[in-house]
């Protein structure tokens, strides 16, 4: 078959970009921090939002698009991020909120870590079911923005739950300020209980 340089054998790769928020007290102590906890930067977590904001503002293809949780840590990640991409638009999406703690907020995470690992509910908090399915409706709703290569400010649980989603063997644990990225495009999804992503 003849091939011809204009043409492509291999559509793009539409990649979902993704950074933790930089680090809060809660997190330099070694405390849950769920998404029913609203609490600012420190300024160790402003240096490292500023690191990644360098690092994704060298990103080819650019970003396009930046989402983000409404809790104060990502906004205020994504507004650093966004200083170094000044044209780019900034869109608040609540469902992407890291997983809702009741009373594990501010305990040790060794202490509350082997309930997380058994899928246990915190009382007053999100079930793991529960978080899973928001953070995988919300995805189901970006997928259709992944041409304007959109890069999504989160927390660690949601990073968690979208390596689960395109079936990470490892539980994924992102340290505050990393960049990585999704193919949720590419890759096959698992099924939640309500839908296939």
């Amino acid at each position: 078959m003849l091939k011809y340089p204009f043409m492509s054998a291999e559509p793009p790769r539409l990649p979902l970009r993704f950074v933790r928020h930089g680090a809060t007290a809660a997190n330099l102590a070694g405390l849950r921090c769920g998404g029913d906890l609203d609490i600012p930067l420190t300024d160790l977590g402003r240096e490292q939002a500023v690191m990644a904001a360098r690092r994704v503002a060298h990103l080819n293809p650019p970003v396009g698009l930046i989402v983000t949780s409404d809790l104060l840590r990502t906004r205020e990640t994504a507004a650093l991020i966004a200083e170094l991409l000044p044209d780019t638009p900034v869109i608040v999406e609540p469902a992407f909120a890291e997983r809702r703690l009741g009373e594990w907020n501010l305990r040790p995470i060794q202490e509350t870590q082997p309930w997380f690992e058994a899928r246990c509910t915190p009382p007053g908090g999100e079930s793991d079911a529960e978080f899973i399915d928001r953070i995988a409706r919300a995805l189901r709703n970006i997928k259709s923005q992944l041409a304007l290569r959109p890069l999504l400010v989160g927390s660690k649980g949601v990073a968690r739950v979208m390596g689960e989603l395109i079936g990470m063997r490892e539980r994924l644990e992102l340290e505050n300020g990393v960049v990585t990225e999704f193919d949720f495009d590419a890759r096959p999804c698992l099924n939640t209980t309500w839908s296939a992503l």
